[in-house]
């Protein structure tokens, strides 16, 4: 399991399929933010045009092995993320993230995985995996009933989900230290936020994997960056 994780917000499926070509032979790992326009703003691929493109779901899977087997996560940022787990999952990612506060069916939601992948936390890390993520202002409790079925926690790191390039929230820190106290065997990753001036207090903090967008994909040269993010995970520590 990686530790920086480049994070894609396609606005169509040509710049998922070219962002994922450019990753190809630096990351082995990838998160595809899906935005519906609905739970958060603006659309992205495949929801751009504010409905979802009918023609894009059976396009996934090849649009998948064009980045060269890259380990895929989908951040499910969707209104209705019941609906949307399963296309994900069969077109091939291999983590499934998604918000809590986008449901308020997450007792069923969770049941319902469990039930129609043979999903139980650890059971195959490396072929199917679930995650909540909590956006910066929710308290932790509303995760706690269910972290028995994560096999890792997503903080946001930013108050606008949704969008790469949003500012650092540093209240995010303290969250996670609590966290971290509270739950030393659940790998924790951070959204939004991350750069190379963020990472090793978030690290530090107990961070075990680093979603990165903006800093990656504005830098002069994706690899060089790409190193330098990984340069960080050796000097500050792994957890988890």
């Amino acid at each position: 399991m990686g530790v920086i994780i480049p994070a894609i917000l396609p606005t169509s499926r040509e710049d998922l399929d070219t962002k994922l070509a450019a990753l190809t032979g630096i990351a082995d790992e990838v998160q595809i933010d899906i935005v519906d326009g609905r739970f958060a703003t603006p659309a992205s691929w495949p929801f751009e045009g504010g409905k979802q493109d009918s023609e894009a779901l059976p396009l996934i899977e090849h649009a998948f092995s064009r980045g060269g087997g890259v380990h895929t996560e989908m951040d499910l940022m969707v209104e209705h993320p019941d609906a949307e787990i399963g296309p994900w999952v069969q077109a091939g990612a291999n983590r499934i993230t998604v918000h809590a506060e986008s449901t308020q069916r997450l007792p069923q939601l969770i049941a319902d995985f469990k039930a129609r992948y043979g999903h139980d936390k650890d059971f195959v890390p490396g072929l199917l995996s679930f995650g909540l993520a909590i956006n910066a202002s929710t308290d932790v409790s509303l995760i706690e009933p269910y972290l028995d079925a994560c096999d890792y926690v997503q903080f946001m790191g930013i108050r606008t989900i949704g969008r790469q390039g949003e500012p650092f929230d540093r209240s995010v820190l303290t969250r996670i230290a609590a966290f971290r106290k509270a739950h030393h065997d659940i790998p924790i990753q951070v959204d939004g936020g991350v750069s190379l001036e963020t990472a090793p207090d978030l690290l530090s903090a107990g961070v075990s994997r680093l979603i990165i967008g903006s800093a990656l994909w504005r830098a002069p040269d994706l690899r060089t960056e790409y190193e330098k993010f990984t340069e960080l995970t050796e000097r500050y520590g792994l957890f988890a």
